[in-house]
């Protein structure tokens, strides 16, 4: 169930970055495809960060600490990247302009759910 949830509050994220940010499209043609397409890049956004942003950080642990923490961002944004180009093996509908389009719709992404996780149940509360 916590997993349904997290896909959930990508896909809101997500619809919040393509609203905010030119450059993050979606061009799905009805509402229900919309929704599909958010849920899918949500729960594709959710395992490239599961899987690939750990091994990414344990390998350039040196230039998190020599940046401060700063490469997140670009890191966060080739993630963004990494997950148009999946949905797009997929034939999904979710475009993404280049860099900075990713770099501002991955920050707004990580804000929307932090904020969005505020308010979820984390399951250690039991």
């Amino acid at each position: 169930m916590s997993l349904i949830i997290r896909v959930i509050a990508n896909a809101l994220a997500l619809w919040a970055a393509v609203l905010l940010v030119d450059g993050i499209d979606v061009t799905a043609q009805d509402t229900a495809g919309q929704i599909f397409v958010y849920l899918v890049v949500g729960a594709i956004f959710g395992v490239v960060n599961a899987v690939i942003k750990p091994i990414v950080k344990t390998v350039g642990c040196l230039f998190y600490a020599l940046t401060l923490g700063l490469i997140g961002l670009v890191v966060n944004a080739l993630l963004f990247m990494l997950t148009e180009w999946i949905a797009g093996l997929f034939n999904i509908p979710f475009h993404v302009d280049g860099f900075w389009p990713a770099f501002w719709g991955a920050i707004i992404v990580t804000i929307v759910s932090w904020i969005v996780s505020m308010f979820l149940p984390d399951g250690k509360d039991d």
